[in-house]
């Protein structure tokens, strides 16, 4: 993965339709959805979500395959997850730097931590990680 690929998809997803897309397919899981289904659950013009899909599909965020007359579409998990992925693979790779040649001594957070509340500092990273201050 390279970061044409990451912008491309963040781009795609930065279309408030195509990522309300994205979140109901995601919601369904591995079984998909009809684009019937999905653009009355959407509330758009078939020629609108068509439009919307086919950006998905070039960024490769959804897949499509036919089912008889059915065209079914789901999220692509796996490249969503790469992606994401991608986006923190550095996280805290200059303090971690930092801690190794011994110019910082205070981790920002634990090895492989990289969760919602890594990262934090002063009084609201010590109230998220449960400390408070002296």
């Amino acid at each position: 993965m390279n970061s044409h690929d990451v912008a491309a998809r963040l781009e795609a997803l930065g279309n408030p339709t195509r990522l309300e897309i994205v979140r109901i397919l995601v919601r369904t899981g591995s079984r998909g959805l009809p684009v019937g289904d999905l653009r009355r659950r959407i509330g758009i013009a078939a020629s609108t979500l068509s439009h919307h899909l086919a950006k998905l599909v070039t960024v490769g965020l959804i897949s499509q395959e036919r089912q008889a007359t059915t065209l079914i579409c789901r999220a692509e998990l796996k490249t969503m997850q790469e992606t994401a992925d991608y986006l923190i693979s550095e996280c805290c790779a200059e303090e971690k730097a930092e801690i190794d040649a011994g110019t910082r001594t205070d981790p920002c957070c634990e090895d492989g931590c990289c969760g919602p509340d890594c990262c934090n500092s002063g009084a609201e990273g010590e109230k998220a990680a449960g400390k408070t201050a002296a």
